[in-house]
């Protein structure tokens, strides 16, 4: 009696223990199924049945590759034997995903847990399956719109791109016809104040006071404009540059004293240069204004005050360097770095802060033209300009130059002071085609002891060429209709080989230089110009070029 009630026992703690476990199976979170040594699911909770869509009962006892997609289910039985002859447990997510398929026949992809159980019939499998349709949706969904996402910014810098280019062609075109105006009322301006300064009788000075005034105004303006189209012409990179072997660090040092004055007392000014930057190719010139145009938008952000600080550095960019900055290549870099404890700015301002003619500036008090002509110079001369700038913190810019291998020869020769700038008798071909400026150039040097030959176009110039024994020098604009300057000088030096030649033009680098340097060889007088700068060039061309 005894051994029957402890039979009986066994039996309610068998199943017991069976649906302890049926229990358990069903409380998991994802579909399980229990494969034997066999290949035959001897288990399955509500979870597998629900995804897989089979009853239970028909899964019991059939071979587990009916829930595997028929592409892969010829060699999932090696697969099975091999993971039966040494069990170990793969954890969700440890591979790749895998594909499973349903009784409808539609395949889906999933991960899935396996783990070896030992029992009283030899060892078991359990594999748990998880369905990642939708996370993989979600993911392809989130990897889609970080993909449009990226072509959207990679169009509106496109569009940024060829909107910046469009206005740098604008800015070419309009140049050269500006200049000629400009140089014309900036000379005409100097008439007029010279022939007013010059009057000795006291009524007529008196009379003329206002009119000497009133010409002053007229060249500050002028020279504004001037000033206006060297940025316009430098952002649009058509600006002719001059570029030398230079350390950034003498260019700098040499402004310095001028950038203390710009900023104003309530203004620190900081200047740290480290002593082992390698020399770059630039036009000292144009690195003026470069440092020019960012001390004074920083001094325009530190209204109360504060400090702007100017240092350099040797940088080695190298490939773990590239990834942080993919616009630079390799090599050796001297990099400026202008920091002011300023406002700062958002990033809507950041992301258009070197478009031209963007300001946050109320009207009349800037063109936007500062940092655009910044980025135009330095991109020209194959450096980049970066922008870090946080509102309240202040602003961070960072142009990086690479280091030439040529070697440092220093700046460009200065003028020698108290240089008498007359000319002698020289017989000076002039060829321009604005007839105000052509007699403006014509006034200037015939006061100035020069012979001028003044014809009408580049035709009567050839001619004039022709029937002309001696000509010691052509003054000749570049673009003109009909035969442009270069054009002129080639056909007139083949029959005159001593005659020295300069150039003149607001608009020359599409002719002088293709790649916007222009040649040593070549003497070019920018205009707007006045009599000075006139009278300076022609002097060297005569004189410091000859042997």
């Amino acid at each position: 009696m005894g051994t029957a009630v402890r039979k009986t026992g066994a039996v309610r703690g068998e199943r017991h223990g069976d649906l302890l476990f049926e229990q358990l199976l069903d409380a998991a979170p994802d579909a399980t199924v229990g494969v034997d040594q066999t290949g035959l699911i001897v288990f399955a909770n509500s979870q597998a049945v629900r995804m897989f869509g089979y009853p239970r009962e028909e899964l019991l006892g059939r071979p587990i590759e009916i829930l595997v997609p028929d592409d892969v289910r010829a060699g999932h039985h090696e697969l099975r034997q091999r993971y039966f002859a040494a069990a170990t447990h793969r954890a969700m997510g440890s591979g790749e995903p895998l594909f499973a398929r349903r009784k409808d026949g539609s395949v889906f992809p999933a991960e899935i847990s396996l783990s070896g159980l030992q029992t009283d019939d030899g060892l078991l499998v359990s594999a748990a399956v998880r369905d990642i349709s939708d996370r993989l949706q979600a993911e392809g969904e989130r990897t889609r719109l970080r993909e449009e996402a990226e072509q959207a910014k990679l169009q509106n810098q496109l569009q940024r791109t060829q909107r910046i280019e469009s206005l740098g062609q604008l800015a070419g075109g309009i140049a050269h016809d500006f200049n000629n105006l400009l140089a014309v009322i900036i000379n005409y301006a100097e008439f007029v104040t010279e022939a007013t300064a010059e009057q000795t009788d006291s009524d007529v000075r008196r009379v003329l006071a206002d009119v000497n005034r009133d010409g002053q105004q007229i060249l500050r303006a002028a020279r504004r404009g001037a000033d206006l189209t060297r940025q316009l012409l430098a952002f649009a990179r058509q600006d002719v540059t001059r570029p030398a072997v230079i350390r950034p660090a003498d260019v700098i040092h040499s402004i310095e004293d001028m950038l203390r004055r710009s900023l104003g007392e309530h203004i620190l000014l900081a200047v740290r240069c480290a002593p082992d930057c390698g020399p770059v190719l630039f036009d000292p010139g144009q690195l003026e204004q470069v440092l020019v145009n960012l001390a004074v938008n920083a001094r325009d952000a530190m209204p109360a005050g504060g400090v702007l600080t100017i240092d350099t550095a040797s940088v080695l960019v190298d490939q773990d360097y590239i990834t942080q900055r993919p616009d630079l290549g390799p090599g050796e870099y001297t990099r400026i770095r202008v920091s002011d404890t300023g406002t700062g700015m958002p990033q809507e301002v950041i992301d258009r802060v070197f478009e031209p003619f963007f300001t946050t500036k109320a009207p009349g008090q800037g063109t936007g033209l500062g940092l655009a002509m910044v980025y135009g110079i330095v991109t020209a001369a194959g450096g980049t300009v970066n922008i870090y700038s946080e509102e309240g913190m202040g602003t961070t810019i960072t142009v990086m130059l690479p280091v030439t291998d040529r070697q440092h020869t220093g700046q460009n020769r200065p003028g020698r002071p108290g240089q008498d700038l007359h000319g002698h008798g020289e017989t000076v071909l002039l060829v321009e085609d604005e007839p105000a400026l052509r007699q403006v150039c014509q006034r200037l040097l015939t006061r100035n002891g020069y012979r001028v030959v003044a014809p009408d176009d580049t035709a009567a110039a050839l001619a004039v060429a022709r029937s002309t024994r001696a000509i010691d020098l052509l003054l000749t604009d570049v673009v003109m209709p009909h035969l442009l300057g270069t054009e002129l000088a080639d056909q007139i030096t083949a029959g005159h080989p001593e005659t020295r030649v300069l150039f003149m033009s607001g608009y020359a680098t599409p002719v002088l230089a293709a790649t916007g340097t222009l040649d040593p060889d070549v003497a070019l007088l920018e205009k707007p110009f006045t009599r000075t700068e006139l009278l300076t060039a022609l002097h060297h061309v005569l004189h410091d070029t000859k042997a």
